[in-house]
């Protein structure tokens, strides 16, 4: 049997991201570090923050109810690698 564990990290709000960015200057560039395995960041990857979006969740028309579409109060940061040069991979 597989060893599991319940990863429960504590989700940032507007709020607090804010917070974090207030002392910033406005033209300072925002990386990301994505953790490696769930909450373990020594071997993070870096990435830069590239976009924003409205968490948007949508259901295809069924039988009885017709297509939906919901934003939420949520949105997610979209990540892309940092500038440099990279092997091209196969």
């Amino acid at each position: 049997m597989t060893d599991v564990f319940d990863h429960a990290p504590q989700v940032w709000n507007a709020a607090q991201l804010r917070d974090a960015l207030k002392d910033l200057p406005d033209d300072t560039p925002i990386h990301i570090g994505v953790a490696e395995d769930p909450g373990d960041f020594d071997g993070y990857r870096e990435g830069v923050l590239v976009d924003a979006h409205r968490v948007e969740n949508w259901w295809p028309a069924t039988f009885d109810a017709p297509e939906r579409t919901e934003t939420e109060e949520a949105i997610t940061l979209f990540a892309d690698w940092a500038s440099g040069e990279y092997n091209v991979l196969d």
